[in-house]
């Protein structure tokens, strides 16, 4: 078990690029991103077709793939900060030359959708932040707690994170590569070159607006297809914008405890970490052990 190799932390002055490479974004929350980031005494660029529009996308395949691939090459750049998720990623991973960006790796910050370019960087076998996006930067306050954790990632100080109890977790204590983001994204490379290995994994999970049946299914998925027994451990994070129909029988966290129950590994329910305002960054690829007692969820990294 290895960890990814991590870019270089940031340093005051070092220039950063702001890319939308999935879902179009108000313009507002561009200007906000860049402002946040600058107030860290980064240098921010905004990609030629950050604020473009084609239908629900950020602009067309075509400019959104060179908008990110100028910003994969251009070895000035220590961190690409995706602008927002939604749909799209999926028509640009296939397409990307890892050959410069390989000699000057780069952080990719973002989460949702682009819980994809997450699984083809590591898979290229560098680590990556599933953080806040141009939205959080924009809206929260200064002192925003997740802001304040992916500023200190980024220049090389790594958090640990406590968090509350829940009742339906399963204690013990495990290492191993921090891996996952959106459930319906990773589900959906499930198969492809882009799936991400289970052995020595501890994954993490989250999703927004998906009927709890749904979410099930797909946990069943990993089930069937035998990740779920080969895992080091389990991170559920926050599954939000639903209607809890109890189509399960029980409220979604319960069901998948039940479905969950037979693995003996730690599983920590409601970390804080999704589609919600604390959404805590983590480092895709890192080395960490996650700690779950009865009075506590703690996440480390190693690396």
């Amino acid at each position: 078990m290895n960890a990814l190799t991590l870019p270089p932390y940031l340093c005051e002055g070092d220039k950063v690029v702001i890319v939308s490479p999935s879902g179009k974004i108000d313009q507002s929350f561009i200007i906000g991103a860049r402002k946040r980031l600058e107030s860290w005494g980064l240098k921010v660029a905004l990609a030629k077709h950050a604020g473009s529009s084609s239908g629900r996308y950020a602009g067309t395949i075509k400019q959104r793939l060179a908008d990110l691939q100028a910003a994969m090459n251009d070895k000035e750049v220590k961190a690409i900060f995706c602008s927002r998720g939604g749909y799209g990623v999926v028509h640009l991973i296939d397409k990307l030359d890892f050959t410069l960006f390989a000699q000057h790796p780069k952080w990719l910050i973002g989460f949702s959708d682009i819980t994809a370019l997450h699984n083809l960087i590591q898979k290229r076998g560098f680590a990556s932040l599933h953080a806040p996006m141009g939205r959080h930067l924009t809206v929260e306050a200064a002192d925003d707690p997740c802001c304040g954790y992916l500023r200190d990632i980024l220049f090389g100080n790594l958090p640990t994170y406590s968090c509350e109890k829940q009742k339906l977790n399963r204690i013990g204590t495990a290492r191993g590569i921090l891996r996952g983001g959106n459930l319906a994204v990773f589900y959906g490379l499930r198969g492809t070159p882009y799936d991400l290995p289970a052995e020595g994994t501890i994954l993490f999970i989250e999703d927004v607006s998906e009927r709890p049946h749904a979410i099930e299914r797909m946990i069943y998925n990993l089930k069937l297809g035998g990740v779920l027994d080969r895992l080091s451990g389990l991170i559920i994070g926050q599954f939000t914008e639903y209607e809890e129909d109890l189509s399960l029988g029980k409220e979604l966290y319960a069901a998948l405890a039940d479905l969950l129950k037979e693995y003996d590994y730690p599983i920590c329910f409601n970390f804080p970490v999704g589609h919600v305002t604390n959404n805590l960054p983590l480092i895709c690829g890192a080395e960490v052990e996650l700690t779950v007692t009865k009075k506590s969820v703690d996440l480390s990294f190693i690396c």
